[in-house]
């Protein structure tokens, strides 16, 4: 990708409605434009990031078991009055008629969908246990939506659901997803904590929110120390084995971590003194196991192993992914601009060509250009040295490779890691291979 040809429409200004940094950063560095109060365009970039955060949600899921597939935005209202939810959900729900005046709707959320698509294929035990996934855009007509993609009213979310034949099955599916959630959003460069929670409109019981902590959060949150200090992607936990789930479950929620409407007191005196931390975060995933909430009022049953029908265990699974794009950058950026993990970058690599034109310039450009064709921009402009700097720190490319005439003249280039600000002067096969690693 070459800076002269593409679409990175880059902003000196901050807008003057992004309140948080997420928002302000993600409008300077082209991820997004608004188009409507809570609704956005993602941008060639934005688009990247967020492709490269769903792709490491869909191996989680996929390594726990879950299938994936994909369901419409639009539902019938038919299946939400089936449920009993039509009516309750309150006025986020975007209601609309089709031309035969039948009602529909926007889907915020697809546990009755998806219940009347499993029991159109499930009827014996054998069927079970099923975990099914999608990551599609969902619609919540937020009253105020503020705070860019944090809080808006399209999103890009990954829902999964769980069908058991018992509630201990249903209890090891929700134990799969617990673990699964904590190694993709580690996997992503973020610590998210596990916390009870409330269940809110979807029901149920049993209940996790996951929360990254970062100092824009709208929630006050309070935890253990020892919680940060878990290596979820370097766990081994078979995600098939019961009691490795149970162990896992157990490690994750055995400390004290709540949010501020589930806050215990007496609970949090007993933390060690030490050990307790507050601070402010943001909700990237939730977690629920509701039982038969929905399976029994939409008819849901399969025969079990003596003949008699049985009634299907639920949970279900979401991970806010365009709301990921804005919790990374929350914790990864500085007063310059965004921190890509490497991971979750829309490019790895940023080449800056100092001098355009200088044969020793282009040379070492396009050889480190050439080396990379899918994840480096060549930064071709003919711009200030500042201007490119200061783009490249903005939008946040984990590595830069400086080139300018003196190091081009000896063959050398000049490698920056944003993350960490470290620099080193390399050869060009130095920096090829260090890249490469």
């Amino acid at each position: 990708m070459r800076l002269t040809r593409a679409f990175l429409p880059t902003l000196k200004e901050t807008p003057a409605e992004a309140q948080i940094v997420s928002h302000r950063l993600m409008l300077r560095a082209g991820l997004i434009r608004q188009t409507s109060a809570g609704i956005y365009t993602w941008l060639p970039a934005g688009w990247r990031v967020l492709r490269c955060v769903s792709q490491i949600v869909r191996e989680e899921q996929d390594r726990a078991g879950a299938q994936e597939l994909l369901m419409p935005t639009i539902q019938s209202a038919e299946l939400w009055q089936r449920s009993g939810r039509y009516e309750d959900y309150g006025k986020e729900m975007l209601r609309i008629t089709d031309r035969h005046d039948r009602p529909m709707l926007y889907g915020p959320t697809n546990e009755e969908m998806i219940t009347d698509v499993f029991k159109a294929y499930a009827t014996s035990y054998r069927d079970l246990p099923r975990n099914l996934y999608h990551i599609q855009w969902k619609f919540r007509d937020e009253l105020r939506p503020r705070f860019g993609v944090m809080r808006g009213r399209e999103f890009l979310m990954k829902d999964a659901y769980s069908f058991d034949l018992t509630k201990e099955g249903a209890q090891h599916s929700y134990r799969q997803m617990l673990y699964a959630y904590l190694r993709t959003f580690e996997r992503m460069g973020l610590k998210a904590l596990p916390m009870r929670a409330d269940t809110g409109p979807i029901g149920g019981n049993l209940s996790h929110e996951f929360i990254i902590l970062a100092e824009t959060g709208e929630s006050q949150v309070f935890y253990d120390a020892e919680l940060e200090s878990i290596d979820w992607a370097g766990a081994a936990f078979d995600f098939d084995s019961v009691a490795d789930m149970q162990a896992c479950f157990d490690l994750a929620t055995s400390r004290y971590a709540a949010t501020e409407e589930m806050h215990d007191e007496a609970a949090w005196a007993e933390v060690p003194e030490a050990r307790r931390r507050q601070g402010r975060g943001i909700e990237v995933g939730h977690i629920f196991y509701f039982g038969t909430k929905y399976s029994e009022p939409m008819g849901l049953a399969v025969a079990g192993p003596d003949g008699q029908m049985v009634v299907p265990e639920m949970g279900s699974y979401g991970i806010g992914v365009s709301r990921l794009v804005a919790a990374i950058i929350e914790a990864h950026h500085d007063e310059a601009g965004i921190k890509w993990p490497d991971s979750v970058a829309p490019w790895k690599l940023a080449v800056l060509n100092l001098k355009p034109g200088d044969p020793a310039c282009d040379a070492l450009a396009e050889r480190l250009h050439a080396a990379f064709p899918d994840q480096a921009v060549l930064d071709d402009r003919p711009e200030r040295a500042g201007v490119k700097f200061a783009d490249a720190d903005l939008m946040g490319f984990p590595w830069q490779a400086i080139i300018g005439p003196r190091g081009a003249a000896a063959g050398r280039v000049e490698l920056k890691r944003r993350m960490s600000g470290e620099r080193m002067e390399l050869s060009l096969e130095d920096a090829l291979a260090r890249l490469a690693a």
